[in-house]
């Protein structure tokens, strides 16, 4: 894969800085580097894949591996424990009964998620764009074998800001990240709302329809009767937001958390249960967050920790207005696209022991983020790998894996030579 087919994703993602006055320069120059404690090798003896964005295991399978390529197929990857696994197409999602796959810019196959009874139901879930009579949409379904059923398909205004990463979280419910619909400014107005459409949201649903979930309120993305809505989610019987009275009937139930621009991957803790997201900036920072139920972050009267300026006639931030602090951010100086990560639970680096480790897509630095005793978080870069789009877990050792679709391949942490950055 050449470097720059993988750096026209990134500047999909940065097609909103274009559209700002604030932003018209291009990119800024990342300083230099000091030397690395570490770095990264191939994890799969040399395979290659087309624009990896993601690498998943199915429960309680230590054998065999699944990667995700924006542009259309899952590969299975099998013979982990030879010098060189192979890889056969697990699932080919291009060509839809309906529509075609699009994968320009940041549309294309974005998230997989494998039920938790898997081994038994052979079910699992995607999230991917495409093209219904030439419009763009954004589709959850899932997946019977080679049978889908389609959960969610929203019409998408613009290419950017999808989110689609899918996750069931200790609670076997299926956790979602869905973008504010894209543009610049949230030009679409979606960010400060929970009663529009699936956007700027973790979302969470009831996949498996238990007796005590609730129907989801009618939208026309909605299709009928292929899930329900937790009960306990936040803003189930909501009558107010920001100040404003609602609609319960207009309310978008499946939010779990709100206010966020563009979760570019997210995950559990399994130890903790705790969920943490990486947002997507605009112009200035870039953050991660620890989501909770009902969390509100602030997305689009604030960027990180601090105010955005929605420009002339835009609303205010209503009095009521608390968004939820990230855990940590920084400036677009120093990077351009955060890649969400994992916290770390190996063994073959004790040193990042309950770290969470998550990485820079554009200028290729690798952080690990700590938390210390009053509660605050402190991050250093301890690697540098552009083009990382997603991080996954080896079920073999528990130790993190690194899709970097520049290189179209799957990487792992290996200590260098040279010494770390103090």
């Amino acid at each position: 894969m050449k470097l720059h087919t993988a750096l026209g994703f990134l500047l999909g993602g940065l097609s909103a800085i274009a559209q700002t006055p604030k932003a018209k320069k291009p990119p800024p120059v990342p300083p230099p580097l000091p030397p690395m404690a570490y770095a990264f090798e191939d994890a799969f003896g040399g395979l290659t894949f087309s624009m990896p964005v993601a690498v998943v295991s199915a429960p309680g399978e230590k054998d065999r591996m699944f990667v995700l390529e924006k542009t259309g197929h899952i590969q299975l990857v099998t013979n982990l424990d030879q010098p060189t696994p192979t890889k056969q197409v697990f699932a080919n999602l291009i060509e839809r009964p309906d529509g075609k796959l699009d994968d320009k810019g940041e549309c294309g196959l974005l998230g997989l998620a494998f039920h938790p009874d898997f081994a038994r139901n052979g079910r699992y879930f995607v999230y991917y764009s495409l093209r219904i009579g030439g419009q763009l949409h954004q589709r959850v379904s899932r997946f019977d074998g080679d049978k889908e059923q389609p959960l969610i398909t929203q019409l998408d205004p613009a290419g950017n800001h999808n989110g689609g990463d899918l996750h069931f979280g200790p609670d076997g419910f299926l956790y979602i990240s869905v973008g504010d619909g894209g543009g610049g400014n949230d030009a679409f107005d979606n960010g400060r709302f929970i009663n529009k459409g699936f956007h700027a949201a973790i979302l969470r649903i009831d996949v498996d329809k238990r007796p005590d979930s609730l129907p989801p309120n009618p939208h026309p993305a909605v299709h009928v009767g292929t899930y329900t809505v937790p009960a306990d989610n936040p803003f189930v019987s909501t009558t107010s937001h920001h100040g404003e009275k609602l609609d319960p009937a207009m309310v978008r139930t499946e939010i779990w958390a709100t206010g966020l621009r563009n979760v570019w991957r997210f995950g559990f803790d399994p130890p903790t249960g705790r969920l943490f997201a990486a947002d997507v900036g605009q112009n200035l920072y870039e953050e991660v967050n620890l989501i909770v139920k009902g969390g509100d972050y602030g997305w689009s009267h604030r960027e990180g920790l601090h105010a955005f300026d929605l420009g002339p006639g835009k609303d205010m931030p209503p009095p009521v207005f608390k968004p939820i602090d990230p855990i940590f951010e920084y400036p677009r100086t120093t990077g351009l696209s955060v890649t969400g990560g994992r916290v770390y639970g190996g063994k073959k680096f004790p040193e990042f022991k309950d770290a969470y480790l998550c990485a820079d897509y554009a200028f290729g630095r690798v952080i690990a983020a700590r938390e210390k005793k009053n509660g605050r978080w402190e991050h250093e870069i301890i690697a540098f790998e552009p083009a990382i789009t997603g991080i996954g877990v080896d079920p073999r050792d528990g130790e993190l894996l690194f899709t970097n679709m520049a290189k179209g391949s799957v990487m792992r942490l290996k200590r260098s030579s040279t010494e770390p950055r103090r």
